[in-house]
């Protein structure tokens, strides 16, 4: 069987999760960025068809500017998404920073902890020869 799992180990863990959870974050929001970017170019296609000369584009311009309404109410919708996700990458990043830390703590207190013992042993084994003696 296993020795008892250590809180640094477990911490760690925790840290490979909480930056999983934080890639996560991330990779949502570069999605969201560049559908943003997708957006922000249709509606500038949409500008130049509405001040086009062009006879066939200006049939259309009661489409366009509907198109337009709809692409600019959709960027201000991904723009609060957008915002939203920023704060959560930024709240998985430090979660796993202070659980990191922490674990780098629990990890000196266990080096400590093992070095007081072996220290403790070694009085011990000095002790009992000067017993034996």
């Amino acid at each position: 069987m296993a020795g008892p799992v250590k809180r640094s180990d477990k911490l760690k863990r925790l840290v490979a999760v909480q930056r999983h959870l934080e890639t996560m974050a991330e990779h949502e929001l570069a999605a969201t960025t560049r559908y943003r970017a997708e957006v922000n170019q249709s509606m500038e296609e949409v500008i130049d068809a509405i001040g086009s000369m062009n006879p066939v584009h200006r049939q259309f311009s009661q489409h366009y500017s509907e198109r337009f309404g709809r692409l600019t109410t959709k960027e201000r919708q991904l723009a609060g998404v957008q915002q939203i996700q920023e704060m959560k990458v930024l709240k998985e990043r430090t979660k796993a920073d202070r659980l990191e830390e922490n674990m780098k703590d629990a990890r000196g207190h266990e080096d400590r902890e093992a070095a007081d013992d072996s220290i403790y042993e070694l009085i011990d084994i000095t002790l009992a020869l000067d017993r034996v003696k």
